[in-house]
């Protein structure tokens, strides 16, 4: 139909008037389509030209936004939208150089309070940009059932911590009152105990006592909501730094270290203490899945607007069973240990808005990817020929 249309365009003045009348009619059945498309979607959707001015808007956006009632077209987003907070903050994000992804903001509705994600792209004509595509959509649902899971998800863990803070604390406790229990018998018999059972008992009193305390401190970490202070930080140096702080604890278990990390990988916006914590705790369950040395590499990389970190040893891997349970609160393999460590890594990576996945085979060896998001700056600007839709 498009390229029927483009021909019967330039053929004009050759068309007679039923051949014209077919052709606007033909066109005019086009646009109540887009029309009814467009008001159709749950998105909101506006296209604006190079000054920002309507060309386009659907039902939908105007619902959203808010936005004054009668014509809208050759006026600035901004200039239409009732609420005075709302209209600054669209004017302040479009006018950005880079392209807005998923960037949340709230909005009264007149009813209440929603949250709107908005997106942005160029709009793109015979390979030049000609305007901007904003993409609105209302995640005030959303948001609701993410905080409504996280409440639940917060309420299990803290259940699990607690439960095996009940279990931890039992045993230096059994220790103590064992130890209370001997020194009252010995003053119950003779009514007096020498100096070297006393201080053999207060020794052991003194332990379980630090222990005790151990296991409050990482309870205290595991629960609170963490400070972040997020800056723009090399990722690539932070690996390399973390290697050469472990370097002696690596040659006394003879591990060996390959690095394989990309150049071209941007800085990213991270917390350098808790992310130096994670790459350590994991380096370390690494060292000890490896009694008897291997290899330690890690690699970074970009895939699209992330950027991968991957920890990887050659020890002993970890079992199915037990690959679920490894990120859970006091769940550990080793003899010693509070269980504490890759829940803690957990914790920091999705405080960073990141995933961590584990892939590992018994025998083989244990790989820990961890991905973090780009900086909205570094992030790739398509264009739609780029996304394969071509030339409007």
């Amino acid at each position: 139909m498009r390229n029927f249309v483009q021909k019967a365009v330039k053929k004009i003045e050759k068309l007679d008037r039923e051949q014209i009348l077919t052709l606007i009619n033909l066109l005019t059945e086009d646009i109540e389509l887009l029309e009814t498309i467009l008001n159709s979607m749950d998105d909101g959707v506006i296209v604006t030209d190079m000054e920002y001015r309507i060309r386009v808007v659907n039902k939908t956006a105007r619902r959203l936004l808010r936005l004054h009632p009668g014509e809208l077209i050759e006026k600035t987003v901004w200039g239409v939208i009732t609420d005075q907070e709302t209209a600054e903050f669209i004017e302040k994000q479009i006018k950005r150089d880079d392209r807005i992804v998923e960037e949340e903001f709230y909005t009264d509705k007149g009813s209440g309070t929603a949250v709107l994600s908005l997106n942005t792209t160029p709009y793109v004509k015979n390979k030049k940009i000609e305007g901007t595509l904003l993409i609105l959509r209302d995640v005030t649902e959303k948001k609701q059932r993410e905080a409504q899971f996280r409440r639940a998800e917060n309420l299990a863990s803290l259940t699990t911590l607690a439960a095996g803070v009940a279990h931890e604390i039992k045993n230096p406790l059994a220790s103590i009152g064992i130890h209370i229990q001997l020194m009252k018998k010995e003053l119950q018999g003779s009514g007096c105990i020498d100096k070297e059972s006393g201080e053999e008992y207060l020794a052991i009193i003194d332990e379980e006592i630090e222990r005790l305390n151990s296991i409050v401190v990482d309870f205290l970490f595991a629960v609170r909501p963490m400070d972040t202070r997020l800056k723009s930080e090399n990722i690539n140096k932070l690996s390399e730094d973390m290697l050469e702080f472990v370097k002696y604890e690596l040659e006394e278990h003879n591990v060996t270290t390959e690095l394989h990390l990309s150049p071209t990988i941007p800085k990213i916006e991270i917390d350098q203490k808790y992310m130096k914590q994670v790459l350590l705790n994991i380096i370390k369950n690494a060292i000890a899945a490896m009694p008897d040395g291997g290899i330690l590499s890690i690699s970074t990389s970009r895939k699209d607007d992330r950027v991968l970190i991957q920890v990887k040893d050659t020890g002993f891997g970890i079992s199915e069973d037990n690959m679920t349970k490894i990120f859970e609160p006091y769940f550990t393999t080793k003899d010693f240990g509070s269980g504490l460590g890759l829940t803690v890594v957990y914790k920091i990576i999705r405080e960073h808005g990141g995933e961590i996945a584990l892939d590992s085979k018994e025998g083989e060896g244990t790989t820990f990817t961890i991905s973090l998001p780009l900086p909205q700056s570094e992030r790739s600007l398509l264009t739609w020929e780029e996304k394969g839709v071509g030339d409007q």
